[in-house]
């Protein structure tokens, strides 16, 4: 178990990330392509990783092969014993791009290069679990050798180059194809934490990461494969969704660090996502399902017209009156319940669970129970769709006139 413990300081400097951090994603992916663990939930992205390593050019010369990368990759983030801070660096501002992210790794201070290469090549001999680490159940330690070795604990500039070109490739390979899925996901973690954190404040936050961990004042006792305690001492907490986090939150293994709280957003798992990575599986490309809906952007087009649709009015015949101005006001509320959903619509609450069913079959809309409430939120379709728009029909969209 991981015990943070909080001042009244802390309390008032807990921070939740808007966004997912693209390193810490790297990282995790990495780890969840060394494992079987999350079948479901990440079944699909494996199947379609191990498609674009299989493909021509999978196993291309030097680094910038995907294979050659995915391998460099792993034998710095082994799944198991100890992972280098390095490559999450922590941010005081929340998240941050993945060329600012990889500008940070790269200005690494040699000291600490050398100090946590050491540390990863012992943990890794030792085959033991260390206190940061980041997986649970993870499978004996990997037997590959850093990636260059000495060179990069000496800080040796080439090898630092090199290091980016392996993170920005990978991001591009096998994390950017899916990241809309990976926003909508983590877009509808942090509006309904949000919206528990306006209502209730930051116990309300804390409350709602149960039961992966539990707030017993002034502790959070977080599930963790190992003993450790976490004191923040007035330095608060920054809490980053992640998508390829699985089952329980992570943090950084050198406790002077900007505390941090990586934890798992939930995954829906949809026929549409489904089409989606397998469109993406063969090096990004469309797959055979292009005609069901499935673009060409990475495999996650929408099948929508490349020219603005005309206006709201044509919205509204395509979807209807009420499900158009369902689709405007989910999308403008971010996280919304069906009650304020018909208040805002004018329409029956019978009415509206209709036609919000009908939004959620076409993909177009998603859903999230918390306690007697149904909160409500656009899927990137759904965006896509009314940004295809234009802002003046997203606008007209608003006035449509529904009958209840």
């Amino acid at each position: 178990m991981l015990r943070i413990h909080f001042t009244a300081q802390d309390l008032a400097y807990v921070r939740l990330a808007r966004s997912p951090d693209p390193l810490w994603e790297i990282v995790c992916s990495l780890c969840r392509l060394q494992t079987d663990e999350g079948p479901i939930a990440f079944g699909p992205w494996r199947r379609a990783v191990a498609a674009q390593l299989r493909a021509p050019g999978g196993n291309g010369e030097g680094t910038g092969g995907r294979r050659a990368v995915a391998l460099a990759l792993r034998s710095l983030v082994p799944c198991g014993p100890y992972i280098p801070d390095f490559l999450t660096p922590a941010v005081d501002g929340g998240t941050i791009d993945l060329r600012q992210g990889v500008d940070r790794v790269l200005s690494t201070p040699r000291s600490r290069l050398r100090r946590e290469l050491t540390l990863l090549t012992e943990s890794a001999r030792a085959g033991v679990r260390g206190p940061g680490a980041a997986v649970p159940g993870a499978p004996p330690p990997s037997p590959l050798r850093p990636f260059a070795g000495e060179r990069l604990a000496r800080g040796d500039a080439g090898a630092l180059r090199a290091l980016g070109g392996l993170l920005t490739a990978y991001d591009a390979g096998f994390v950017a194809p899916y990241r809309p899925w990976i926003d909508a996901a983590v877009a509808s973690d942090v509006a309904w934490r949000s919206r528990e954190l306006a209502a209730g404040g930051v116990r309300a936050l804390l409350e709602t990461f149960r039961p992966m961990a539990r707030w017993s004042p002034p502790v959070l006792e977080v599930a963790y494969p190992v003993e450790r305690d976490l004191h923040l001492a007035g330095r608060g907490l920054l809490l980053v969704p992640s998508y390829f986090c699985w089952r329980r939150p992570i943090t950084l293994f050198d406790a002077a660090l900007l505390p941090v709280l990586v934890y798992p957003v939930e995954k829906p798992v949809e026929k549409s996502v489904e089409l989606a990575l397998a469109g993406a599986g063969a090096g990004g490309g469309p797959g055979p399902e292009a005609d069901a809906g499935v673009g060409p952007e990475g495999g996650f087009g929408v099948g929508l017209p490349t020219g603005p649709v005309a206006s709201g009015a044509s919205l509204a015949r395509l979807l209807g009156p009420t499900r158009a101005a369902l689709l405007y006001e989910v999308a403008s509320r971010d996280c919304a319940t069906t009650s304020e959903l018909a208040l805002a619509v004018g329409c029956s609450l019978p009415n509206i669970s209709q036609q919000l069913a009908i939004l959620r079959e076409a993909g177009l809309t998603a859903c999230r129970k918390e306690g007697r409430c149904v909160l409500h939120l656009p899927t990137p379709l759904g965006q896509r769709l009314l940004e295809t728009a234009g802002g003046g029909a997203r606008r007209a969209l608003a006035e449509v006139t529904v009958s209840p």
